[in-house]
């Protein structure tokens, strides 16, 4: 049977991560965690707040709601903070959950990096410093992990130069797979010429790069979204969670870049998975009324939907029932757990069994795929 592989979890960053790995010269910019009069823990950039550090328990989101309740009516945090995360950042315990779970490797994302990302856009130097420290650190969790945990890189893309050199180190160290934010790149589309050294990059390197939930530029104006909540998060994030993504992807399928670069490769997840079947339908048929239309003729080899199911994987969860979503798009989604986040679950290899899906019988879902992203081949295990 092929490995089995969790598209989707999350290594916990130590408070002192970002200190530690950052080029001294950029220390003075690097992220920390600091604890309040009240026992809450904060994700700080200087003495500003960026993200609230919670109790996360898979399957648990209401204790989220009751911790944050109780910091907006300014009662003492009833945790601390490093002591509840301490085995989600350690990778000898991560081994052990996916033994537990049932799973054989993890693909990991951050925690605290998927929340700072727009808030600091403003600061590029920042920006490029707090991620190069998680690249740095993740290459030395992936090197304690057998080959069976998998960290995901934070990238930006608007310093190609260091992007290029980030990428080259990250491939040394055996990364491959990494974040990258579904947004304009200082008002270019990812489409834009001049962005094409990052997708020949990514695949002379051997790096799949992905979209992930996170507090990244968003697609429509800051005014529909209203204030930042402190520690919590805006509805309409919610609701519109999979439209950043789906931008992306229509641009760089329509504009050509997934023709230029066959070998490139994309995933997507935690943005949702039911909307791929009717996007893919509005690609195909935008593509091809608007050629019509305006009297032209088509200028890629293959329908859009084709482009995205030869390049692009798709995490989806139990509940979004994904036999359907095979039948409609064809087997290009991905078993996933969130774990450790609230949002998550513990049983994701149940869960997929109540509605249908067995390891056996799904090979693509519970672990191709998600090879397919690394660039390894789904070994029998």
């Amino acid at each position: 049977m092929s490995l089995l592989i969790d598209s989707d979890t999350h290594l916990f960053e130590p408070s002192g991560m970002w200190r530690e790995y950052a080029d001294p010269a950029d220390r003075d910019v690097a992220l920390h965690m600091a604890t309040d009069d009240h026992g809450y823990t904060w994700l700080m950039s200087g003495d500003r707040r960026l993200s609230l550090g919670g109790p996360h328990r898979p399957g648990d989101v209401d204790g989220i709601g009751v911790f944050r309740r109780r910091l907006l009516d300014g009662l003492p945090a009833e945790f601390d903070l490093e002591d509840f995360t301490a085995s989600y950042s350690d990778p000898g315990a991560r081994l052990l959950e996916l033994d537990r779970a049932g799973f054989d490797a993890s693909i990991m994302f951050p925690n605290y990096g998927i929340g700072w990302e727009r808030p600091m856009q403003d600061d590029v130097r920042a920006t490029l410093a707090n991620m190069t420290a998680w690249n740095r650190w993740i290459v030395e969790i992936a090197g304690k992990g057998g080959g069976r945990l998998h960290p995901v890189a934070h990238l930006s893309l608007r310093d190609v130069t260091w992007f290029e050199n980030q990428l080259r180190q990250l491939a040394e160290g055996g990364i491959r797979i990494a974040l990258i934010s579904p947004s304009l790149v200082d008002g270019r589309p990812l489409s834009h010429p001049d962005l094409d050294r990052v997708w020949a990059a990514f695949v002379d390197h051997g790096i799949t790069p992905v979209f992930h939930v996170a507090n990244q530029p968003r697609p429509f104006d800051e005014a529909w979204y209203g204030e930042d909540l402190e520690g919590g998060i805006s509805p309409l994030s919610v609701v519109f969670i999979w439209t950043g993504a789906a931008l992306a992807l229509t641009d760089l399928i329509l504009n050509g870049v997934l023709e230029r670069y066959p070998e490139l490769r994309m995933g997507i997840m935690e943005l949702s998975a039911r909307w791929v079947p009717q996007h893919m339908q509005m690609m195909d048929g935008g593509y091809r009324h608007t050629a019509r239309f305006n009297g032209e003729s088509t200028q890629l080899s293959l329908m859009p939907s084709e482009y995205f199911q030869r390049q692009v994987r798709v995490a989806a969860f139990s509940y979004e029932r994904p036999l359907d979503l095979m039948a409609a798009s064809g087997d290009l989604f991905m078993a996933c757990s969130d774990y450790p986040h609230t949002e998550g679950t513990l049983t994701a290899i149940e869960d997929y069994a109540a509605v249908g899906l067995a390891p056996d019988a799904h090979p693509q879902f519970f672990g191709g795929n998600a090879s397919f992203l690394l660039r390894e081949p789904a070994p029998i295990a």
